[in-house]
């Protein structure tokens, strides 16, 4: 039986629990379609942090409660100017909070070196999206769609929707979706290669969840590795990139994983590994 534990989040808005060594996160505002708020998004950064460094985690798996994952910020919140503070501060200061914010959020998040999945039971929008695609995984239900969104209330982005979907779908469709700020369905989103997968709705939770305990259960130094390989990918050239990779993969050879998968191979049974 896989054992469970709750986490205290501090706030009824996000919730947390280890379980099987995923720590399934939940954005918990389903009558606001799990949109950011003052509350959720602190708790959601530091859980994120928290989980990204706890050894107990092999991997994060993030969802939302009800119909949504997440509705991005709040529209209706966004000329009621809640916090005098920030009426106060200066054009810099709000840009630095701003990169501040967004360095804690959906930065951490891309900087996690373990398996990260989004399971998307419904929209996900603006932020919402950014922080899908800042996951290593996407799993959306057949009833799920994302959409960009800023462009409906005159913004340019955030959480660097940009670049991540720029990344995933390629500059001409990163440009469509965030020009016309379309929703698009399911189905779309994989053909696009926006999400990797698409299941009933029915059986989301459970496969999101299934497909996460495989990875916690994995060879963690392994897939470390991998994650900072793939991230190169997109940084260096072939060279240098194919330099860093021969040099993890030699690290590698010295572990116990690395002797465990071995002999696992070799006895036919599942390697139980143990990040050493």
């Amino acid at each position: 039986m896989t054992t469970e534990t709750a986490i205290d989040t501090g706030t009824n808005e996000l919730l947390c629990v280890i379980r099987g060594r995923v720590a399934v996160i939940t954005l918990n505002r389903p009558e606001a379609r799990n949109s950011l708020s003052d509350t959720l998004t602190p708790a959601l950064r530091t859980m994120i942090r928290t989980c990204g460094e706890s050894p107990d985690v092999g991997a994060l798996l993030i969802t939302g409660a009800g119909e949504a994952f997440c509705a991005g910020g709040n529209v209706k919140g966004m000329g009621a100017h809640r916090d005098p503070k920030k009426l106060e501060m200066s054009f810099d200061e709000k840009v630095a909070d701003l990169q501040e914010r967004q360095r804690l959020l959906t930065g951490a998040l891309a900087s996690v070196r373990k398996p990260t999945i989004a399971a998307l039971p419904g929209p996900a929008v603006g932020a919402g999206l950014a922080i899908a695609m800042a996951c290593d995984i996407r799993i959306a239900a057949q009833s799920a769609f994302v959409a960009t969104g800023y462009a409906r209330i005159a913004l340019s982005g955030d959480y660097g929707i940009a670049w991540l979907l720029t990344r995933l779908v390629g500059t001409a469709r990163a440009r469509e979706l965030l020009f016309t700020g379309d929703r698009v369905d399911a189905a779309r989103a994989e053909a696009i290669g926006l999400v990797n997968r698409v299941v009933p709705d029915d059986k989301l939770q459970t496969e999101a969840f299934a497909l996460a305990k495989s990875l916690a259960e994995g060879p963690r130094l392994a897939l470390r590795y991998m994650k900072d390989n793939l991230d190169e990918a997109l940084l260096f050239d072939f060279e240098t990139a194919r330099d860093h990779e021969a040099e993890r993969l030699i690290r590698l050879t010295t572990t116990a994983d690395h002797k465990e998968a071995v002999q696992a191979f070799i006895e036919k049974r599942k390697a139980v590994f143990t990040g050493k």
